[in-house]
């Protein structure tokens, strides 16, 4: 577990530290979406098939998942959160290479803390959600170009937060360092219709190709 320091009073947050088998390439910090906590099957087949890829992963909550509600506090608190979250492993791997990865709100809320100024080697956002469903008018972009390190969107083409998908390109190219992954026919959570699949399966799909553009950023 980790403390997280809110106005509240300080929180304490679970979380699951997990190695590879052999020497690792790398640390990879899990964030879950708004609506499920770290224990998701989605984020336990993604980060196992990630230690299976070399890389250890850090799976955590965010404060109110701990607190019992379903509902998101404030963006500070998810940030603060990020911040803990980063120097723990920066204080127990202190030459590691450290990423950033979350599922939804959990990536749009890396991508956030971020451009705040937590040092990070790069983000990956799996299914960022540009602006609710139905409400293109109301992009959540302002502070991606002030995001310095490498970032992966990982996408589906028929998820209600990216449509139209000409929005999110245009976002991704106000950007330093920045490419989007299409998942042909994905929804948000990366389903395709026609070809139904458990969740711990789906995490897992998308795993390798993260996996090659850390090694690919690692290379450069």
């Amino acid at each position: 577990m980790v403390e997280v320091p809110l106005p509240s009073g300080a929180v304490r947050v679970t979380t699951a530290w997990e190695q590879p088998a052999g020497t690792s390439r790398g640390v990879v910090a899990i964030a879950h979406g708004a609506g499920a906590g770290m224990g998701h099957p989605f984020l336990v087949g993604f980060a196992d098939t990630l230690r299976e890829q070399g890389f250890t992963t850090l799976r955590f909550n965010f404060p109110y998942v701990e607190a019992g509600r379903r509902m998101p506090g404030p963006a500070a608190h998810a940030i603060a959160t990020w911040r803990v979250v980063v120097d723990a492993i920066r204080a127990e791997q202190p030459h590691a290479v450290v990423w950033a990865c979350g599922k939804s709100y959990g990536g749009r809320m890396a991508s956030m803390a971020s451009a705040e100024g937590v040092e990070l080697d790069g983000l990956v956002y799996l299914g960022y959600p540009l602006h609710p469903p139905g409400k293109p008018e109301k992009p959540r972009v302002e502070h991606l170009p002030a995001v310095r390190p490498p970032q992966l969107f990982v996408e589906g083409t028929n998820d209600p937060f990216v449509q139209p998908l000409s929005q999110l390109e245009d976002a991704v190219s106000s950007c330093q360092d920045a490419r989007i992954e299409w998942i042909d026919g994905g929804g948000h959570s990366f389903e395709v219709k026609g070809n139904k699949r458990p969740a711990d399966e789906v995490g897992a799909s998308l795993a390798p190709l993260v996996a090659a553009f850390i090694a690919e950023h690692a290379a450069a």
